[in-house]
Protein backbone atom coordinates (compact mmCIF):
# COMPACT_ATOMS: atom_id res chain seq x y z
CA UNK A 1 0.00 0.00 0.00
CA UNK A 2 1.77 3.44 -1.03
CA UNK A 3 0.44 6.27 0.97
CA UNK A 4 1.98 8.89 -0.95
CA UNK A 5 2.89 9.52 -4.51
CA UNK A 6 6.48 8.48 -5.56
CA UNK A 7 8.27 11.93 -6.67
CA UNK A 8 10.71 9.86 -8.85
CA UNK A 9 7.85 9.17 -11.10
CA UNK A 10 7.09 11.57 -13.94
CA UNK A 11 3.67 13.40 -13.79
CA UNK A 12 1.13 11.70 -15.60
CA UNK A 13 -1.02 14.07 -17.97
CA UNK A 14 -4.82 13.93 -17.41
CA UNK A 15 -6.74 12.34 -20.04
CA UNK A 16 -9.10 15.48 -20.50
CA UNK A 17 -6.23 18.25 -20.66
CA UNK A 18 -4.30 16.24 -23.32
CA UNK A 19 -7.49 16.11 -25.56
CA UNK A 20 -7.91 19.87 -24.95
CA UNK A 21 -4.14 20.52 -25.78
CA UNK A 22 -4.65 18.78 -28.89
CA UNK A 23 -8.01 20.04 -30.03
CA UNK A 24 -5.88 23.82 -29.23
CA UNK A 25 -2.78 22.60 -31.39
CA UNK A 26 -5.06 21.57 -34.38
CA UNK A 27 -7.56 24.92 -34.26
CA UNK A 28 -4.06 26.97 -34.39
CA UNK A 29 -2.81 24.84 -37.74
CA UNK A 30 -5.96 24.99 -39.02
CA UNK A 31 -6.29 29.18 -38.78
CA UNK A 32 -2.57 29.15 -39.90
CA UNK A 33 -2.87 27.24 -43.19
CA UNK A 34 -6.67 28.65 -43.88
CA UNK A 35 -6.42 32.44 -42.74
CA UNK A 36 -4.20 35.12 -43.04
CA UNK A 37 -1.50 33.99 -40.81
CA UNK A 38 -0.47 37.78 -39.68
CA UNK A 39 -4.04 38.04 -38.14
CA UNK A 40 -3.50 34.40 -36.35
CA UNK A 41 -0.29 35.95 -34.94
CA UNK A 42 -1.84 39.54 -34.02
CA UNK A 43 -4.50 37.48 -32.05
CA UNK A 44 -2.14 35.13 -30.24
CA UNK A 45 -0.26 37.83 -28.82
CA UNK A 46 -2.67 39.26 -26.44
CA UNK A 47 -2.68 36.21 -24.56
CA UNK A 48 1.24 34.98 -25.07
CA UNK A 49 3.56 35.17 -21.82
CA UNK A 50 5.65 38.48 -21.15
CA UNK A 51 9.01 36.43 -22.58
CA UNK A 52 6.95 35.56 -25.94
CA UNK A 53 5.51 39.22 -26.34
CA UNK A 54 9.27 40.54 -25.11
CA UNK A 55 10.82 38.35 -28.52
CA UNK A 56 7.92 39.09 -30.71
CA UNK A 57 9.14 42.92 -30.10
CA UNK A 58 12.27 42.62 -31.48
CA UNK A 59 12.11 39.45 -33.98
CA UNK A 60 8.57 39.26 -35.35
CA UNK A 61 8.59 38.73 -38.88
CA UNK A 62 5.51 40.93 -39.70
CA UNK A 63 5.92 44.75 -38.80
CA UNK A 64 2.25 45.06 -37.35
CA UNK A 65 2.86 41.95 -34.78
CA UNK A 66 6.35 43.44 -34.11
CA UNK A 67 4.63 46.86 -33.22
CA UNK A 68 1.30 45.49 -31.56
CA UNK A 69 4.18 43.40 -29.08
CA UNK A 70 5.81 46.40 -28.44
CA UNK A 71 2.37 47.95 -27.37
CA UNK A 72 1.83 45.54 -25.04
CA UNK A 73 5.23 46.17 -23.31
CA UNK A 74 5.30 46.77 -19.84
CA UNK A 75 7.78 48.14 -16.94
CA UNK A 76 9.32 45.04 -16.99
CA UNK A 77 10.35 45.09 -20.72
CA UNK A 78 11.84 48.62 -20.57
CA UNK A 79 15.08 46.90 -21.03
CA UNK A 80 13.65 45.04 -24.57
CA UNK A 81 12.71 48.69 -25.39
CA UNK A 82 15.58 50.36 -24.77
CA UNK A 83 17.75 47.72 -26.96
CA UNK A 84 15.17 48.33 -29.61
CA UNK A 85 15.53 52.06 -29.72
CA UNK A 86 18.93 51.48 -29.48
CA UNK A 87 19.78 48.74 -32.13
CA UNK A 88 17.06 50.01 -34.69
CA UNK A 89 17.68 54.13 -34.40
CA UNK A 90 15.48 55.49 -36.47
CA UNK A 91 13.51 52.45 -37.75
CA UNK A 92 9.40 52.83 -36.86
CA UNK A 93 9.88 50.16 -34.18
CA UNK A 94 12.62 52.16 -32.57
CA UNK A 95 9.94 55.38 -32.39
CA UNK A 96 6.97 53.31 -31.78
CA UNK A 97 9.42 52.11 -28.71
CA UNK A 98 10.44 55.27 -27.79
CA UNK A 99 6.61 56.33 -27.41
CA UNK A 100 5.76 53.07 -25.22
CA UNK A 101 9.10 54.12 -22.65
CA UNK A 102 7.27 57.36 -22.61
CA UNK A 103 3.92 56.25 -21.96
CA UNK A 104 4.91 54.17 -19.10
CA UNK A 105 6.95 56.82 -17.38
CA UNK A 106 3.68 58.59 -16.46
Amino acid sequence: MACCDDPTEPKKLDRRELIRLQEQYGELVRDLLTEDPERVILKLLNGTSPYLTELAALNAHHASARLKAIELLDHNSAAVLRQIVDKQAGSEFAAAAQARLAQLQL
